[in-house]
């Protein structure tokens, strides 16, 4: 099924093409199976397998790396080929097809067999694959944003931290010069600290990965060289952050690299004459569409009486459930159905007759059943309501703190000019700000 959009307004350009993220494949002890016999070796010896299909079933998986979660989809074609031949579903590739006959293969023709995302069910199972991770992704990294439990030694001076990481975080960044990044642009943050906790505690430099003779040593030599700071080609650290999850088949270092060619390539550009079209925001219930979020939000209040703003301080909702609230709601009017007691109907009509009629405008089921991962996804792509969302935990931070806790600066401090303009992580918090 095409992807749920508003209908453009008469004039304006097309909108912009929807980004998806890449797939990751983080350790785990789960087992990857052979998709033609009981051969299996674990998620961490995957090589091992890859080797075992090229060579003993003539088999190959084009671009392994991108799959979201290899030992799923090993175990979904696994139960293809018992149900059809493998020729049904890869592409048939032959040796010495061209050769003279004596060759190396000694004139023996082979066939090998190419699974790859050319095939419309692979390339939706990668994708469904690559959507669950990215949900997974998302909801661990809520659930590190509201932990308050966080508790740590400094690595560096041994102080203790309770509460959130963002206090450790921003300490070792302030007090030690060592950043890993934004707090918001890390997943799985404990694991991130075990493991760098785990390279110093075998006395192993962080950024060149040598390995020294005791601790006094290891430090000298981590403050002589500027080796505070962690090795970027390190591919282990990858799952850490985000931004791997964002761009399907791309690394940060691609999706940094191609922000540099763009600032290059626009340099030059004269953009005097350009003039951007206005966002329209598209009302939850109605057709109304407004230029700026005040106003439908001041539709939506007195033409229909559902105060969002209300509900997100009655409920203190954070921003990624307002997300899931709206997109919730907008799932059910455009199902008929009504969000407030899920009765079913005929027509959007007649389910906004009866919200009306039955006051169910701010009645809102239980939690679950909307606080769920699916609705992270826009019910419609081109939704600019959820662009006017704010997190009310910021606000209030911003209100009451005062500047108290210090943002973690740039991971290598030696131009940091440079890299606050260039930093692809900074981007993305800038993008975030944008949509606050």
């Amino acid at each position: 099924m095409e992807p749920l959009c508003f209908p453009e307004q008469p004039a304006d350009g097309a909108g912009a093409p929807s980004v998806q993220g890449p797939s990751l494949q983080g350790p785990g002890t789960e087992l990857l199976v052979c998709l033609f016999c009981p051969e299996s070796v674990s998620l961490q010896q995957k090589d091992v397998l890859l080797k075992h299909l090229l060579l003993e079933h003539k088999l190959v998986i084009a671009d392994v790396k991108l799959i979201a979660d290899l030992s799923k989809y090993m175990l979904y074609w696994k139960g293809r080929f018992l149900e059809q031949p493998v020729t049904d579903f890869c592409s048939v590739i032959k040796t010495n097809s061209t050769g003279p006959t004596p060759c190396l293969l000694g004139g023996k023709q082979e066939d090998y067999f190419l699974l790859c995302d050319v095939l419309p069910e692979d390339r939706i199972l990668r994708e469904r694959l690559q959507q669950k991770r990215l949900e997974e992704v998302l909801e661990q990294q809520q659930v590190e944003r509201d932990d308050g439990s966080f508790h740590r030694l400094c690595m560096f001076c041994s102080e203790e931290f309770a509460g959130n990481r963002s206090s450790l975080l921003n300490h070792m960044a302030r007090e030690h010069s060592f950043s890993i990044g934004l707090p918001d642009n890390i997943v799985y943050c404990n694991q991130f600290l075990d493991t760098l906790q785990r390279k110093l505690d075998n006395l192993q430099c962080l950024y060149c990965e040598k390995t020294f003779r005791d601790k006094t040593t290891l430090k000298d030599h981590m403050r002589k060289k500027a080796h505070r700071r962690i090795n970027a080609s390190n591919h282990e650290y990858d799952r850490f952050y985000v931004i791997n999850y964002l761009e399907l088949g791309k690394t940060w270092e691609e999706v940094q690299s191609e922000d540099d060619r763009e600032l290059a390539d626009d340099e030059d550009d004269d953009w005097s004459d350009w003039q951007a079209h206005p966002v329209s925001a598209v009302c939850l219930f109605c057709e109304h569409q407004s230029e700026t979020m005040e106003q439908i939000y001041t539709h939506m209040k007195e033409a229909h009486g559902f105060d969002l703003h209300k509900l997100r301080t009655e409920l203190n909702l954070r921003f990624y459930q307002q997300v899931k609230l709206v997109n919730f709601i907008r799932r059910q009017i455009h199902q008929s159905r009504c969000y407030g007691c899920q009765e079913k109907f005929d027509s959007r009509d007649a389910v906004l007759r009866h919200i009306a009629a039955e006051g169910h405008m701010m009645k809102l089921p239980d939690v679950s059943t909307w606080n769920q991962p699916q609705y992270y996804f826009p019910t419609y792509e081109n939704d600019a309501l959820l662009c006017t969302l704010s997190d009310s935990d910021e606000e209030e931070s911003d209100e009451t703190n005062h500047g108290e806790d210090v943002p973690v600066i740039a991971e290598d401090i030696s131009n940091l000019r440079a890299l606050k303009q260039s930093s692809v992580l900074n981007q993305l918090l800038k993008n975030r700000g944008s949509c606050s």
